[in-house]
């Protein structure tokens, strides 16, 4: 048996990778890039990887797989970096949806029928119930979530078709080497500059570590490739201000939390954006003063996974990798 990574070399494939290995298991790698210094190809024993794009459907030739082989789908573009607002909808559809039916279309001609996959809590959009539930309304505000969604329909015609796939929905994911949106924050804090934030800033943030993110998909293959979607998020997140104050006071900072009108704040993003000037991408700002809270029991009863990281120190570490970069 050997495990399969689409995206392999992301953030995400990387920590499993590194977690797989640890336990002797092989891993193929396949993606468009081959991050060297991540220290995982290293083992040249247990890991190969070969340059592939998943939305050409003629690179599947280049993958042999065996019956009880595990397959994962982690190939996906990101909402960092922001991409022009009248490239969207077609950047999204093509690396997300059409990605993702290669990879189900692969798996139907050679007989695999066990998937794990990630898609986003950015499917369900504005907060309609708290906390939410994996049966919370999926209303995506934008092309990235939009394609997500589909996706997950996708699969969930590929299930009535025998296929096992597990579907994992994560809140931002964070840990060492991903930074994405949190670099213009740690910048702000380490220029001693004031904080806005978008409201109040007592709605609650929740994260999910990476570690996290890995230790609920090795959960996911022992429970048998569950045909269910799950959560992923810490447990008893703080509000943005506790998170904030912690990490200004962890940077010796002296940054302080600047509230705004969230309305006149969306409105200005909004013409940003429709100017070429974007600052955050609108699935972003829309809900950046919602409480956005996933329950994740849901994984604890059917995989016996429980997030072991918070997200003060979730924060934290990220903040001071970035300094240690910056550094070095």
């Amino acid at each position: 048996m050997k495990h399969i990574i689409f995206g392999g070399d992301g953030f995400l494939g990387t920590e499993l990778t590194r977690k797989l290995t640890a336990k002797g298991e092989k891993v193929e790698i396949f993606d468009l890039k081959q991050t060297k210094s991540s220290g995982i190809y290293d083992n040249t024993a247990l890991v190969t990887y070969t340059r592939f794009d998943v939305t050409d459907p003629k690179q599947f030739d280049l993958v042999k797989a065996e019956a009880g082989d595990v397959i994962y789908h982690f190939a996906a573009k990101l909402l960092v970096p922001i991409v022009p607002r009248a490239e969207r909808k077609e950047y999204f559809w093509t690396s997300l949806y059409v990605g993702t039916e290669n990879v189900l279309e692969w798996m139907q001609r050679t007989g695999l029928r066990n998937l794990i996959y990630y898609t986003t809590d950015m499917v369900y959009g504005h907060t309609r119930f708290h906390p939410r539930f994996e049966d919370h309304p999926r209303e995506p505000l934008g092309p990235y979530g939009e394609a997500k969604y589909q996706t997950e329909l996708l699969c969930e015609r590929y299930r009535e078709k025998g296929f096992n796939i597990t579907i994992f929905r994560p809140r931002l994911i964070i840990g060492p080497g991903r930074l994405g949106i949190l670099e213009k924050l740690f910048k702000l804090v380490d220029a001693n500059l004031p904080v806005p934030t978008i409201g109040n800033g007592r709605n609650y943030y929740q994260f999910i570590s990476v570690s996290d993110c890995a230790e609920a998909v090795i959960c996911a293959v022992k429970a048998g490739f569950p045909n269910e979607a799950y959560n992923l998020g810490s447990l008893n997140p703080p509000t943005v201000n506790e998170l904030l104050k912690r990490l200004i006071k962890e940077a010796g900072s002296k940054s302080f939390l600047v509230p705004t009108p969230a309305g006149l704040v969306k409105m200005t993003l909004a013409a940003l954006d429709r100017m070429g000037k974007p600052i955050m991408d609108p699935e972003q700002y829309e809900i950046a003063d919602e409480t956005c809270v996933l329950d994740v029991s849901k994984g604890e009863r059917d995989l016996g996974w429980v997030p072991k990281d918070d997200d003060v120190s979730m924060l934290i570490a990220a903040y001071r990798d970035y300094r240690k970069n910056r550094k070095a």
